[in-house]
């Protein structure tokens, strides 16, 4: 029997398949520890410096500065404030250059070595990850000593590694590359977790798809050819932007007024109806994929910029912080397209590439996002002007891309120059209606 049919034969979506992903999506609420880790390990509680000049070195800073006992941070325990305060920046852009490293060497490893092997490198279900940030704040309000909530956030890593190896191999990367056998083990596994002992499957021959693709169009046709060319400058500034102001704008959130904890969890709890959102959006008609980014980008770029004009005490619907909260929601409903927006652009020889190189510009711009908020000693405003330009000017390049709802996909790089493709994109006219 053929992949597809098989798959219908054991479900699609059973018992097997649901506990799988249950486990994926639990995994992301421990990515997200790991990810806002440094905003309250590295938070800086309220100080004073006694009288007298300003210190020029850490040993007159842990002489002279007095902290505020209601947490710890580790720049509390090294005194990271002042001229030595980048170095707490300095540590989140290393977690991101980590990632960087792993899309650049673990991404391409998947295709080789499989996706079980490869994913503890990998992420699931943004929804879950938004969650997981509100989970952290929470822990971070219960443990204030910041050793002990690091070990506490990465201590689940340990039982993730472990579970790890429970998890089967993906079947149709099996069937890729030409291993039936195993696919039929991993199929019949699924079959008995979803409740179906009795079910035999016998999948048939396949060469190895993928290896026949290895030598297919790469990175190197994403320069050659003009539209891949231009597509791929703009939207690799797309992701470096919604990267940059998604994260920049959490790691804000530890320099907002009011109380940090609560600030976190909301910063990650605005996200949860951003999906909704954007996927009723998407789907439309009138908005599609391009307006649908377009809009967003926009939106979180102005939302950025007015919370400059913005006093303190404007009130609730009027804070800054309300507005930075809106800026954030709308980034990661960009954020979220995006993923979709790409790959429909791109043609399928290519679109792994175009996905890697996207994905590389977005680690980028998680490497900067820590510095921008510690930009507010040059003005309090320079954070939110960096944001909101980054969102504006994203958002109006993305006009400059087609709309890919409804529209059909490229399969080669051949099908962009195709009169018949041109046709059905722009809907001219329909040559299968024509036939009949």
């Amino acid at each position: 029997m053929e992949l597809d049919e098989a798959f219908g034969l054991v479900g699609e979506f059973g018992r097997s398949q649901k506990r799988l992903t249950a486990f994926l999506v639990l995994l992301q609420v421990y990515v997200a520890c790991q990810s806002m880790l440094i905003v309250l390990v590295g938070a800086v509680p309220e100080y004073h410096i006694d009288q007298g000049k300003i210190p020029t070195s850490t040993k007159e800073l842990a002489t002279r500065v007095r902290f505020a006992d209601n947490f710890t941070s580790i720049a509390t325990e090294w005194y990271l404030i002042k001229h030595e305060a980048y170095k707490v920046s300095l540590a989140s852009s290393l977690y991101f250059a980590g990632l960087l490293i792993g899309n650049i060497f673990f991404g391409p490893l998947s295709d080789k070595l499989g996706r079980k092997q490869v994913y503890i490198s990998g992420s699931l279900t943004n929804l879950t990850f938004a969650v997981g940030i509100a989970v952290y704040a929470l822990l971070g309000y219960n443990i204030r000593e910041w050793r002990f909530l690091a070990f506490v956030s990465n201590s689940p890593g340990v039982f993730f590694f472990l579970l790890s190896f429970m998890l089967p191999e993906s079947p149709r990367w099996l069937y890729s590359q030409g291993n039936t056998a195993e696919a039929e083990d991993v199929l019949q596994y699924m079959a008995r977790g979803n409740g179906k002992e009795r079910l035999t499957i016998k999948l048939k021959p396949c060469a190895g798809t993928m290896k026949k693709n290895d030598s297919a169009p790469g990175i190197l046709n994403l320069v050659k050819h003009p539209v891949l060319r231009w597509r791929t400058v703009i939207l690799m500034y797309i992701w470096y932007v919604c990267s940059l102001v998604y994260y920049g704008l959490t790691f804000n959130a530890g320099e907002l007024g009011g109380n940090l904890y609560l600030n976190v969890a909301l910063y990650g709890l605005i996200e949860v109806p951003a999906f909704p959102l954007c996927m009723f959006f998407i789907e439309k008609s009138w908005s599609g994929r391009c307006k649908t980014t377009t809009s967003f980008l926009i939106f979180a770029g102005f939302a950025c910029i007015f919370t400059m004009f913005l006093p303190e005490n404007a009130g609730l619907f009027f804070s800054p912080t309300l507005l930075a909260l809106c800026g954030k929601l709308a980034v990661s409903a960009a954020f979220n397209i995006v993923y979709i927006y790409t790959s429909e652009l791109y043609p399928t020889v290519v679109r792994n590439a175009g996905l890697g190189v996207c994905s590389m510009a977005c680690r980028f711009g998680g490497i900067l996002a820590p510095f921008v908020p510690s930009l507010k000693s040059l003005s309090p405003f320079v954070p939110f002007m960096v944001f909101g330009i980054s969102g504006l000017s994203a958002g109006f390049l993305t006009l400059l891309l087609p709309e890919t709802l409804n529209k059909p996909i490229a399969e080669s790089i051949e099908d962009l120059q195709s009169p018949i493709y041109q046709m059905l994109k722009n809907k001219k006219v329909n040559p299968f209606e024509e036939n009949t």
